[in-house]
């Protein structure tokens, strides 16, 4: 086909392309920090100048622009040496590199203890914390306690952003015991941890206990036990899961926290009034199953394993702030949770956005499940294979993996 002119008409093989390369520095940041991390960090070597980027102040001040990116799973082995993420985007598996701070004694067996947004806050054998992003390989040790708690247990580690900004965090950590718990809060603003506050329970009313004004601008900690046969009291089999804990903050800035003790109870922290009380138990004392808390959109969720009939269940609860009772919001299929029956499993969670990564770990079998909420979807992982070898993770953390998270 031809033109009135003679000339053959344009083909799309023909357009000209727009290369990245014509683009000025600015413009080009910006279309960049749109791309999923792990192929900027691929395109880096297209170029010098696209690898210069990378350390651009105005580029990571782009990056900090993007509201999410898709979240990366942190893997824990059982020996914790192995720095293993799987990728929800791209779902595949990949190795980060350890930073040096984290390969010096005494440092070497540091455990991941929370995560939040880019960074992840480890804690060593000496009770000294160090908080990394993943993704760069940047560290920070945090200042050490002036009064350490003594003799007293540590019950939850939880970590939050002061703000939108992803150069602020802070670090919560709750102890003592149920008559007399304590809280403090480090500030990496200022890099100082808070004084300590004391927490008082709260009187319960009989009628309706878990009353509350939602007009009230709280900070609230909220923790939930593991009890039954298949995790020994006080611990869990994952020690990275010792002080699990999820952080939310609620419209209007209410800030809540919500960890794993022993004491087989959900118990509320109200950080603002200095109180606590108790939530009712999700399943009898007696019972036999194995538990964990997540965070999916803001709110608190359980996930639950247990046995009953000759079976056992998978099963997502919320409590219902109506009816002041859990209620079940998804479950695994049958056919699938059948064959944890008997195996004396135990699970460990991680959480981001609608998708909640389930470790199931026993003697007998160890499984990685995807669960999608929205979707109503239970999808089984592919296995982790390094250096031909089956790698075995007892529990993972969720992170977004950005560039620009400062510590």
């Amino acid at each position: 086909m031809q033109t009135d002119g003679g000339c053959c008409a344009p083909t799309a093989s023909r357009k000209r392309k727009f290369p990245l390369d014509d683009l000025n520095q600015d413009l080009l940041e910006r279309v960049l920090s749109w791309l999923p991390t792990s192929v900027f960090f691929r395109l880096t070597s297209v170029c010098k100048r696209w690898k210069s980027i990378a350390d651009s102040a105005t580029f990571q001040l782009a990056c900090s622009q993007i509201p999410s990116r898709d979240p990366w799973f942190f893997m824990v082995d059982p020996h914790l040496n192995q720095w293993v993420v799987f990728d929800s985007a791209e779902r595949n598996w990949k190795t980060l590199n350890h930073p040096p701070l984290l390969q010096l004694n005494p440092n070497i067996n540091s455990i991941p203890v929370a995560a939040h947004g880019g960074l992840i806050c480890f804690r060593n054998s000496s009770g000294h914390y160090i908080v990394c992003n993943p993704v760069t390989g940047s560290t920070r040790q945090l200042p050490l306690l002036d009064k350490p708690p003594q003799n007293q247990s540590l019950h939850a580690i939880a970590m939050n952003s002061f703000s939108t900004s992803h150069h602020s965090y802070k670090l919560v950590l709750v102890y003592g015991e149920l008559s007399s718990l304590t809280f403090r809060i480090y500030n990496s603003s200022v890099n100082l941890w808070e004084e300590e506050i004391r927490l008082s329970r709260k009187a319960e009313n009989p009628e309706n206990s878990f009353q509350s004004d939602p007009d009230d601008d709280d900070e609230t900690v909220y923790f939930l036990s593991i009890t039954g046969n298949v995790v020994a009291t006080n611990m869990q089999r994952s020690p990275s899961k010792q002080y699990s804990s999820v952080i939310t903050r609620k419209d209007g800035g209410e800030e809540i926290v919500y960890f794993l003790s022993s004491s087989g109870t959900v118990v509320s922290c109200n950080l603002t009034c200095k109180l606590f009380y108790e939530y009712p138990k999700l399943l009898p004392a007696l019972s036999e199953y194995s538990i964990d808390i997540v965070e999916s959109k803001g709110e608190l969720l359980v996930v639950v394993l247990s046995e009953f009939l000759e079976t056992a269940s998978l099963r997502v609860w919320k409590f219902d702030e109506d009816t002041r009772a859990w209620r079940q919001i998804a479950a695994m299929p049958p056919a699938m949770s059948h064959e944890f029956y008997g195996k004396k499993v135990d699970i460990n969670c991680a959480a981001a956005g609608h998708q909640i990564l389930i470790c199931i770990n026993s003697g007998e079998l160890c499984r990685y499940i995807l669960c999608d909420l929205v979707a109503n979807q239970w999808i089984e992982l592919p296995q982790c294979i390094k250096e031909d070898e089956a790698k075995e993770f007892m529990s993972a953390f969720s992170f977004e993996p950005r560039i620009e998270a400062s510590v």
